[in-house]
């Protein structure tokens, strides 16, 4: 008998409206597997069980109500667990950012892509753990610990969701909330061997988010599958009048296609030279990493996708572009945090520039201290054209140059990172080595274009491998449309981490 966590997300919620489960029994069911892998994993910064097993009670009563009129209106995630990453505001439930100096936050409002979800009945089991103000590419940088990643608890989920990553592929909730500022939901998701989506920039809404790079930042989905994430991301996407930032443009229900070729025929597939090349992965990427995703193409192509290679010239300048733009972002976002008008406050200090000194010095972690440092440099008199203005120079054109790609293909395929997951602190010491592990996900953010990773392999360790495409603005459909074909033929989303089940037995290649 199959347990309630192996169910996929359309299956418990088919499940829901049948009546054969109710929203309480699926709610316990991974509440108790959070309870049992939470030490081990730490995926959590604030679980939430009380407000889940409440919230999956009214939403009994709300499908108990339907059942008696079921032609009625029921939304699809009525009844659904999900985790949300601790940088998206809850009303109720603190919002750290892994950070101390919001260790004792409780926001007032949810964040929208939250608050929609609410709407529909989803339960909330708590709130992922994440580097400190999203920023890392580990999870390591949390002020509260840091999260391991499932398929090797001595290696890292990746960052700077890694939190969601971990508790979705370890079957600690069907679904999760990230963010993805220069590879956040991709990098994790491919660590951790499960599908995540980075929308178009300005397609999900930001209220709420709290910000890191206000021009990067994007709300993206966890799930097992791809139908899974498209169910979530139809539900967070479109317009919201309380951002300036989302666009005002009609969003296609989503239909996936049962049928493989009906995505794959015809379908231009473009091969960044580029990313293949050591000089833009640094030490050059994992030979692993590359036979799987030149097998996952291979596969597309039997389907009846073609295959060009293309260029992306300006890729090498992505990396030094983003970490001028991103941290100049961040030191202006998080200039607020200064124990008068925002956040925590240290005590015992002797003036005012006492407080803003001893306050930022104290509750801030190394990382976020760097990033601000970086900025406030990128941005100062006298060098702000020379960094920060050649900087959006170059952005122009890496947004420029993949708007040419897209007029000859498709979509662009490439590996998600150089590596599968490295060991916890490996790269304590060497920030470019771990700024190094975004190469492959920073350009989307930089040119606000969609991207999907999703699991084409595994390692000789047994370690996942993820492969993202990616597509011209608001293409998420099509995106999500292929990225469901391929699975439809393959079964690497199908495995799980060791952990997840009691006695399961580790995968064997």
């Amino acid at each position: 008998m199959m347990d309630i966590i192996d169910l996929s997300l359309p299956q418990l919620a088919l499940s829901l409206r049948r009546g054969e489960l109710s929203s309480r029994e699926i709610a316990q069911a991974y509440l108790d597997q959070i309870e049992r892998l939470e030490p081990q994993l730490h995926a959590f910064i604030t679980p939430t069980p009380e407000l889940a097993l409440a919230q999956a009670n009214q939403a009994d009563s709300r499908l108990s109500e339907w059942r008696k009129a079921p032609h009625g209106d029921l939304p699809h995630l009525c009844g659904i667990p999900l985790a949300i990453k601790d940088v998206l505001c809850t009303a109720g439930v603190r919002c750290t950012c892994g950070s101390r100096i919001l260790e004792n936050f409780v926001p007032p409002y949810s964040a929208t892509a939250v608050e929609r979800l609410l709407e529909d009945g989803v339960l909330l089991l708590g709130k992922t753990n994440t580097d400190e103000f999203a920023m890392g590419s580990s999870t390591e940088n949390s002020a509260f610990g840091t999260t391991r990643n499932p398929w090797d608890p001595e290696r890292v989920p990746g960052g700077s969701s890694g939190g969601s990553a971990a508790a979705v592929a370890a079957r600690m909730a069907p679904a999760a909330l990230g963010t993805d500022t220069g590879g956040s939901v991709r990098q994790p998701a491919s660590y951790c061997g499960v599908v995540g989506l980075k929308p178009t920039y300005g397609r999900v809404s930001r209220f709420g988010l709290v910000a890191f790079g206000s021009s990067l930042d994007t709300v993206g989905v966890f799930g097992q599958t791809v139908a899974e994430v498209a169910l979530i991301y139809q539900r967070i996407a479109g317009h919201d009048p309380k951002d300036s930032t989302c666009v005002d443009l009609p969003l296609n229900s989503i239909k996936l296609d049962q049928t493989p070729g009906t995505a794959l025929k015809g379908l231009r597939i473009g091969i960044p030279d580029e990313y293949f090349h050591t000089a833009v992965a640094g030490s050059g990427i994992q030979s692993e990493v590359e036979t799987s995703i030149r097998q996952a193409i291979a596969q597309m192509e039997s389907f009846g996708a073609t295959v060009e290679i293309i260029h992306l010239r300006y890729t090498p300048y992505a990396l030094p572009v983003y970490y001028l733009i991103a941290p100049a972002e961040a030191s202006a976002n998080l200039a607020r945090y200064d124990g008068v008008r925002y956040g925590a406050r240290t005590e015992n200090a002797s003036s005012m520039w006492d407080v803003f000194y001893k306050t930022r010095g104290g509750k801030f972690g190394a990382e976020v201290k760097r990033r601000i440092m970086l900025g406030a440099y990128a941005l100062s008199a006298g060098y702000y054209e020379a960094y920060y203005g050649q900087a959006q120079k170059a952005r122009t054109l890496i947004k420029e140059e993949f708007e040419r790609a897209f007029q000859s293909v498709d979509v662009i395929a490439a590996p998600t990172t150089p590596t599968t997951a490295f060991r916890i602190g490996e790269h304590a010491d060497d920030p470019l080595s771990m700024y190094l592990e975004d190469i492959f996900t920073l350009p989307a953010n930089l040119a606000g274009v969609p991207a999907v990773t999703f699991p084409v392999g595994f390692d000789r360790q047994g370690l996942p491998i993820g492969m993202q495409l990616m597509a011209a603005h608001f293409q998420e459909e099509r995106l999500l449309q292929i990225a469901h074909a391929y699975q439809l033929v393959s079964e690497w989303h199908l495995h799980q981490p060791p952990l997840s089940k009691p006695h399961s037995n580790r995968l064997t290649l």
